[in-house]
C-alpha cells in the first residue's frame, strides 16, 4: 500500500505511483457483496521467494486443481520502520472462474491502521506474472488525527499484480493512483507490480487461458 504520511504529503503518493508506471482502470461499478472470507493465520514466508521469517497474515488456502493457474504467497512491503504493510493472496482458477482469498494489512505505528480481506473473483497469468481481483468481505480500520481516512471498503473490488522473480518478487495493486483503496475496478484489472518486498514472496503457476496459447 502507499506509504503513509500526514495529509500535507498525500499528493506526493500519486506522483510516486505515476513514476512507477502504474496503469489501471478506475471507477468501475462496485460488485455485490460476497460471502465472508475465511480467517487468516500466521505462516512462514512462502517458498516463492524471500525471507524465511514468519509473516503475520495470510489468506486461507483454497481447494484447487494441480492443472489450474494460481498465485499464492504473503509479502511484507518495503517500508520505513513502523510502517507495516502486508498483502497475502491465495488465488486459483482461470479468469472469472477463479476462487480463493486475499488479505491486506497496513499499520503506521500504534495510531493508525487496519485490514481488509475478501474473496478472489478473477485470475489471469502470463509466465511469471499474475493479475487477480477480489471483492472485499470484511474491512476494519482505525482512524487517527492527521492520517488518511479509509472508510468501509466492504463490497468493493480491488486488483493485485504479482511478478514472481525468485528472491526479487514485486507486487502492485489497483488503488495505486488513488493513494488509498477507494475505487472498484473491473475483473482482472490492476497496476504494474511496482512495489518491492522486505520479506516473504509469491509463487505464480502459469496456465494459458486458451489451448492454443503458449508461454
Amino acid at each position: 500500500m502507499p506509504r503513509v504520511r500526514r495529509r500535507p504529503l498525500i499528493a506526493a503518493f500519486t506522483a510516486l505511483a505515476v513514476c512507477a508506471g502504474t496503469a489501471l482502470a478506475l471507477g468501475a461499478a462496485a460488485p455485490e457483496e460476497a460471502g465472508a472470507a475465511a480467517p487468516h493465520r500466521a505462516v512462514a514466508a512462502p517458498a516463492g521467494g524471500g525471507a524465511a521469517a514468519a509473516l503475520p497474515h495470510t489468506a486461507r488456502p483454497a481447494r484447487h486443481s494441480a492443472d489450474e493457474p494460481s498465485v499464492t504467497g504473503t509479502g511484507k512491503l518495503q517500508r520505513q520502520p513502523g510502517d507495516d504493510a502486508y498483502i497475502s493472496l491465495d488465488a486459483h482458477g482461470l479468469a472469472d472462474k477463479a476462487h480463493g482469498t486475499f488479505f491486506v494489512s497496513h499499520h503506521a505505528g500504534k495510531e493508525w491502521g487496519g485490514h481488509f480481506k475478501g474473496r478472489i473473483d478473477c485470475l489471469l497469468t502470463g509466465g511469471p506474472v499474475a493479475v487477480a481481483t477480489g471483492v472485499v468481505t470484511e474491512s476494519r480500520f482505525t482512524d487517527a488525527p492527521g492520517f488518511p481516512q479509509v472508510g468501509d471498503l466492504k463490497g468493493k473490488r480491488f486488483g493485485f499484480t504479482v511478478l514472481d522473480d525468485g528472491g526479487k518478487d514485486r507486487i502492485g495493486y489497483s488503488w495505486a493512483m488513488d493513494n488509498l483503496p477507494r475505487n472498484s475496478v473491473g475483473k482482472c484489472q490492476s497496476s504494474a507490480p511496482f512495489e518491492t518486498l522486505a520479506k516473504g514472496g509469491f509463487k505464480v503457476r502459469h496456465r494459458p487461458p486458451f489451448p492454443s496459447a503458449r508461454g
